[in-house]
């Protein structure tokens, strides 16, 4: 069977018990890393849109087009969710502030790792 894949989705081989994590390379290719049982239980998304739905409901999307209604009120637009892949639950949520890590997802710098010094409005 084939399944699209893409950032930070995580890939099970139930033969021999290995679990992957799809990041990029700093040359902006995918690259598969290994993770461990209790890691692949969740994945990383980052929050594209806060919007509200009929009726007033709320709802954000993330990176990669999930849809979860009532989130957590605090959680803003370029925030990261910890979202569980079983239930589809968020678990919890990372500010988008300095003095925390960003992985670049886009343009010259993809790949890279560094820390948010300042944002621009």
């Amino acid at each position: 069977m084939c399944f699209p894949t893409g950032f930070m989705d995580v890939i099970t081989i139930d033969k021999t018990g290995e679990y992957f994590r799809m990041l990029f390379d700093v040359k902006g290719r995918f690259l598969i890393h290994r993770i461990k049982k209790d890691e692949a239980s969740y994945k990383l998304c980052g929050v594209k849109s806060l919007s509200t739905a009929a009726k007033g409901i709320p709802v954000l999307v993330t990176h990669d087009g999930r849809t979860i209604r009532y989130p957590d009120p605090l959680i803003k637009v370029h925030d990261t969710i910890k979202l569980d892949i079983e239930s589809g639950k968020i678990l919890d949520h990372i500010k988008f502030e300095p003095g925390n890590l960003a992985y670049i997802t886009g343009g010259q710098n993809c790949g890279r790792i560094g820390i948010i010094t300042h944002k621009e409005k």
